[in-house]
This record gives C-alpha cells, sequence and structure tokens, in this order.
C-alpha cells in the first residue's frame, strides 16, 4: 500500500528554489527538474524502505540531477515527510 506523502516547508522551499534556478538556467528544464523529483518521490511512496538509512531517515538520489531525497517514515500513519531537497553539492550537515 502506497504512503501518503507531504513535504516540509524545509523542501517546499528547496524545490521551489531548484526548480525556478534551472528554468532561469533553460527554459523548461526546471519542469523537467520538478517531473523528475515527482517521479522519484512516487517510487518512494510504493518503496518506502527499499533506500538506506542514515541517521533515522532515509535517503535517495535523483536520477538526472544532483540532488538526494531526504525523508523519514511514519509508518503508523501511512506517512512520509520529505525532509529536504538536498544539492549533493552542499555541506553535509545542512541536509537536516
Amino acid at each position: 500500500m502506497d504512503y501518503i506523502i507531504e513535504l516540509s516547508p524545509k523542501a517546499e522551499k528547496e524545490l521551489s528554489e531548484a526548480s525556478e534556478w534551472y528554468e532561469d538556467e533553460q527554459l523548461g528544464l526546471g519542469e523537467k527538474f520538478e517531473k523528475e523529483f515527482f517521479r522519484k518521490v512516487e517510487f518512494i511512496a510504493a518503496n518506502p524502505l527499499q533506500y538506506p538509512l542514515k541517521k533515522r531517515m532515509h535517503e535517495v538520489n535523483t536520477d538526472k540531477f544532483p540532488y538526494l531525497i531526504v525523508y523519514r517514515i511514519n509508518k503508523s500513519r501511512k506517512l512520509i515527510l520529505i525532509i529536504s531537497v538536498f544539492h549533493t553539492s552542499r555541506h553535509p550537515k545542512k541536509k537536516y
């Protein structure tokens, strides 16, 4: 059974900023980034335990962009909370 997905305010801001940055770089690239992000989120919702647990959170790389999706699972509520949409060139301590 799929989980419900929620984005933290931090993740929403990071997603929006990344999408805008890509769109400014090339018309349509922001949309491609968002499609890739949401495709990966759908896969997470269907397979939340597939990705490694690090510091009590799961991390998964996007396939076409240098981003990690950091999330936490609440099994009792069938909820996945996306904590961060993290650019891999940033300092790892800023993930959480």
